[in-house]
């Protein structure tokens, strides 16, 4: 049976929950996901709606869990030990995502400094660029041999990068400011802080949206753009998706704050997403000058 950390002497014992029906539910749930978007891609009629069921059971999963775990740490029912676990968790995370995000720009690097380079003659014998493609014209931006995607430009790193540029770093200040206001415990100026992070953080992701339409329309900047777009919006999308999660969370703790929930010196949920937000923001100027800029 669960006890609080302060009761019959368990603050030295790590808590195991009962029984929880949320790992099964999300195993389902990423199986439903699985196999509508597989039909999805074999064009299948009812792919599209399999798919999004199983989307939507795994956002009931999300919310149920967290939940379950929320209402247990506002129960006390949580202690050093298992606080250690959660930031154990939370920086392996992290580390995960820093290497997803490294085999993208290992990909990025490598073509730009090896592949198209050999493609265009360099550093191979003329027999060997003969074979690969006699026409190939190394330049950056490419679209590829044979100008597969067709011509584009690109979109100007003084835009709307910069700009988001600007957005991102605001609210990395926002989310440290409330972080403060949290261990002084000051609620009012970490619920406008943390409000002001939220925002910052869904504008972001509004000027990509713009960004992207713009880069379709105009621009004919596409996936189907050669290395340099496939390159550019695997990079940007992925982050996009990443700022888009990090704003929902920061979301959920700034509901939790107005509740009253946190206190100075128990308060990881918020440092977690914090970490977080602050690893979008180091991605992303690392994105800015690789991808825009250089």
């Amino acid at each position: 049976m669960a006890h609080s950390h302060t009761d019959h002497g368990t603050a030295d014992k790590y808590y195991v929950p009962h029984g929880s029906p949320w790992p099964v539910f999300g195993s389902i749930a990423l199986f439903v996901l699985m196999i509508g978007a597989a039909m999805w891609l074999n064009q299948s009629d009812i792919g599209s709606y399999v798919m999004f069921s199983g989307l939507a059971l795994l956002v009931i999963m999300f919310i149920g869990w967290f939940s379950t775990v929320i209402n247990e740490s506002e129960g006390h029912l949580y202690n050093a030990a298992v606080d250690r676990s959660f930031r154990m968790g939370m920086m392996w995370f992290i580390f995960s995502e820093v290497m997803f995000f490294a085999a993208f720009f290992g990909a990025l690097y490598y073509g730009r400094a090896f592949s198209i380079p050999w493609l265009g003659g360099e550093g191979v014998k003329v027999s060997t660029h003969l074979e690969l493609w006699s026409h190939f014209e190394t330049a950056w931006p490419t679209n590829g041999p044979g100008n597969v995607g067709g011509k584009f430009e690109t979109i100007p790193w003084h835009g709307v990068p910069l700009i988001n540029t600007l957005i991102l770093l605001t609210s990395g200040v926002t989310v440290t400011i409330a972080h403060h206001m949290l261990k002084a415990g000051d609620r009012f100026w970490l619920n406008i802080s943390l409000a002001a992070t939220c925002l910052l953080g869904f504008f972001f992701v509004f000027m990509q949206a713009e960004e992207y339409i713009e880069a379709y329309q105009h621009l004919n900047l596409t996936l189907g753009s050669g290395f340099y777009g496939s390159s550019f919006f695997m990079l940007t999308g992925f982050h996009g998706f990443h700022v888009t999660l990090g704003a929902i969370m920061l979301t959920v703790i700034l509901f939790r704050c107005i509740r009253g929930h946190f206190t100075p010196t128990h308060h990881f949920a918020f440092e977690g997403v914090a970490w977080y937000w602050h690893f979008v923001d180091v991605v992303w100027l690392g994105l800015f000058i690789f991808v825009y800029v250089i």
